[in-house]
């Protein structure tokens, strides 16, 4: 071999390793009215209720985004990733099989260990909190994550904020536009807990997550000076109730306290609807928001997520692209406090419903009402 053969030889550069996972329950029970899809009694549940799986389409659309050829990506077999890989025309390499048709914590686990062990340099997976919890048990901070927003709950910061920023910013990592790394929580709230009326974000550990804006900031509890501020606004906006209309009361401790100064006790995690003072439906599916719509004016009221800047696609999925297009953009009334907003990285909102031209619809500068006389104008970014 020739030295020039030799130069070549050493200049080759192996493509970079993709581990890629969907967990094809997350999300499984947002429309439907439940708080998540942990546990596989829930799932029966979701299903029995009419749920239709989208974490694949989700991850698909990742995928599309990541358009990125020179990759070798690894995957589980069927609906963990094997299927949304096929999907955008890609033939990925089966590191696990589960052996039941429903799969299980312990089935993500071992797709983890397998794709360790395969030498990934990075993991892109579909799911919620309940999937980043079980993949960082497995990694720890062996293997950056991202993870594409699928589930219900979605407070840890290891998610893009969007099916499509986390397949672009998979791109940039993975061909060298950007490499720095840092660490993000991984959050978890337990649903059973939840469905009982009590509620604590709880911190799980830590993970290593490219740096880049596109990743979501995680959500924490509110502080005491936050609850004052809370209160007063919550206050203000339960007076203002619009009678002869519905309000659909997203989830949330913001629009749980704006029920409770309103004289009503709400779900946490659920959504709730008022008519003329009176609590007319808790805890609500997409279905029966839709069936209370029918000949009558309506306003939705959302609290602003945290850390991430969500309005709607994190939590308050029976608040559905369906509804929200009955009801009107102008319709919508957003409520969050001054210190909630300066937690925001970017001092912007966001939407991710899973309706590309409706998110369009909704972007552009929105009012927050911030306090009993005060608002603000955000806006709400374009994906």
């Amino acid at each position: 071999m020739s030295l020039q053969a030799n130069a070549c030889a050493d200049m080759t550069v192996s493509p970079k390793r993709l581990g890629f996972l969907v967990n094809p329950v997350a999300g499984l029970g947002g429309r439907v009215g439940l708080k998540g899809s942990d546990g596989s009694a829930t799932v029966m549940e979701a299903l029995a209720r009419g749920a239709v799986p989208a974490a694949s389409q989700r991850a698909l659309a990742a995928l599309t985004a990541l358009a990125e050829r020179e990759l070798v990506i690894l995957t589980a077999a069927g609906s963990m990733g094997e299927g949304a890989c096929q999907a955008a025309g890609v033939e990925p390499q089966i590191v696990h099989r589960a052996t039941t048709r429903q799969t299980s914590a312990g089935d993500t686990i071992s797709t983890v260990q397998a794709l360790i062990a395969a030498g990934v340099d990075l993991i892109l997976f579909a799911g919620g909190d309940g999937t980043a919890r079980d993949i960082a048990s497995a990694v720890g901070r062996q293997v950056p994550l991202v993870g594409i927003p699928a589930g219900v709950k979605m407070y840890s910061g290891v998610f893009a904020v969007s099916p499509a920023h986390a397949g672009r910013l998979t791109r940039h990592f993975l061909t060298g536009v950007e490499r720095g790394l840092c660490e993000a929580e991984i959050l978890d709230v337990d649903e059973e807990s939840v469905r009982q009326g009590r509620s604590a974000t709880r911190l799980y550990g830590y993970a290593l997550v490219p740096r880049d804006p596109a990743m979501q900031a995680a959500k924490f509890s509110a502080t005491t000076n936050e609850e004052i501020a809370l209160g007063a606004l919550c206050r203000a906006a339960a007076k203002a109730l619009e009678p002869g209309h519905l309000h659909i009361v997203g989830p949330g401790s913001t629009m749980q306290r704006l029920l409770s100064e309103a004289g009503l006790t709400g779900t946490l995690l659920g959504v709730d609807l008022v008519l003329d003072g009176e609590l007319v439906a808790s805890d609500v599916s997409e279905a029966t928001i839709l069936r209370h719509l029918e000949g009558r004016p309506a306003i939705i009221h959302v609290g602003v997520i945290g850390g991430t800047g969500c309005l709607f696609g994190r939590g308050n999925h029976p608040i559905s692209p369906a509804v929200l297009q009955h009801v009107g953009r102008e319709n919508i009334r957003v409520l969050a406090t001054q210190s909630k907003l300066s937690s925001l990285e970017r001092r912007e909102l966001f939407v991710d419903t899973g309706n590309a031209e409706l998110d369009r619809s909704l972007g552009g500068y929105i009012r927050v009402r911030t306090a009993p006389r005060v608002e603000m104008l955000l806006r709400v970014r374009e994906f």
